[in-house]
């Protein structure tokens, strides 16, 4: 009787907020985070099973993120549970995401320069540190700065193609941005198997690796958003009027956009030429 009476006043609602349905997503993702780095913390510490609990964390935290964005695409799109109120919220909360992430990268860029403009005895009184050699600036990072640069215009044109309803550029240019993101990683990558110094190499190493590492990582995320939206616009879920959930996305890609210049600048040029 009681679960009748949620579910008519639910269905009788005369507001235009989304009262969501209770899940269980929320209580396995905190169990797959909780798994994964106490899996990561014994396998750096040479724990027996460590790797084997980072694995299965990373699972869980895999398979909580498809069912949950499952739901949320299937209670916006089919549903019609995305009012314009709710849209507001929802951009709202990306800036709000975005905005500590930013936060978080002003951390790293904080101990950067607090590192290279006062130099201490540790690193040698020199910036870069006595014998790191530093990456040329104008070598692979500069070309993974016209690829993030050219990725951010690419879709910025799969932004205009959804407003103005022209889904196959949509998903050419959608496409074209993905594997632009791919092959950044892809020059990462390399730049870090031939890369002279390590995290472990002084404060230089340990800013360079936990700042462009991070970004790395945010890179992967987001083509993974954009691969999940050029799943959607695929499937006809976007229309001119309704399509926040790729608003998002391209938003987050204009941030990584934004950070990297910061790295460009800030880590390889300003931090290796001193």
């Amino acid at each position: 009787m009681m679960a009748n009476k949620i579910i008519k006043k639910k269905n009788n609602q005369i507001h235009s907020y989304h009262l969501v349905d209770p899940s269980p997503w929320p209580i396995f993702a905190a169990i797959g985070a909780l798994s994964a780095t106490s899996g990561a913390v014994m396998w750096f510490h040479y724990y027996s099973g460590g790797a084997w609990l980072l694995i299965l964390g990373l699972i869980i935290i895999v398979f909580v993120m498809a069912a949950w964005w499952r739901d949320i695409i299937r209670e916006n799109s089919f549903e019609g549970n995305q009012t314009t109120q709710v849209e507001n919220g929802l951009r709202m909360g990306m800036i709000l995401f975005i905005v500590s992430e930013i936060m978080f990268f002003f951390g790293f860029f904080w101990a950067f320069f607090y590192s290279g403009i006062s130099p201490d005895l540790g690193t040698g009184s020199v910036w870069p540190p006595v014998d790191v050699n530093v990456f040329d600036p104008w070598g692979v990072p500069f070309l993974n700065s016209l690829i993030l640069l050219s990725s951010g215009s690419t879709v910025t044109v799969c932004h205009n193609a959804i407003i103005e309803g022209d889904r196959p550029v949509a998903i050419i240019s959608l496409i074209i941005t993905i594997l632009l993101a791919i092959a950044f990683t892809a020059f990462q990558v390399l730049e870090y198997m031939h890369s002279s110094f390590t995290i472990s190499d002084s404060v230089y190493g340990c800013c360079f690796f936990m700042a462009t590492g991070f970004h790395g990582f945010h890179v992967f995320v987001g083509t993974c958003f954009l691969t999940v939206c050029l799943y959607r616009i695929y499937s006809f879920h976007y229309t001119k009027e309704n399509h926040m959930g790729f608003e998002a996305a391209a938003w987050y890609w204009h941030f990584v956009d934004f950070v990297w210049l910061f790295l460009f600048l800030a880590v390889y040029w300003w931090g290796g030429d001193l």
